[in-house]
């Protein structure tokens, strides 16, 4: 006798199953990732201050200490 042909043995029921038990644990987390990991923060109803003008180049008076300016 050359060989003998044989059945495989069944696969077991994780080899059989194993990619809808990932796949479902995928989506699961992705889900909980989405809806529990917020994107950017609510901003709040208080405005900001605004921007402030530089100091005067010059280190004397400003012109309307001096009455100079329109």
């Amino acid at each position: 006798m050359i060989g003998v042909l044989t059945e495989p043995a069944p696969p077991t029921w994780w080899r059989a199953n194993r990619h809808k038990v990932l796949l479902a644990a995928g989506l699961l987390l992705g889900y909980l990732i989405g809806t529990h990991l917020g994107g950017t923060p609510a901003q709040s109803d208080t405005p900001l201050p605004g921007r402030t003008t530089p100091a005067p180049a010059t280190s004397g008076p400003h012109p309307t200490a001096l009455g100079l300016a329109s």
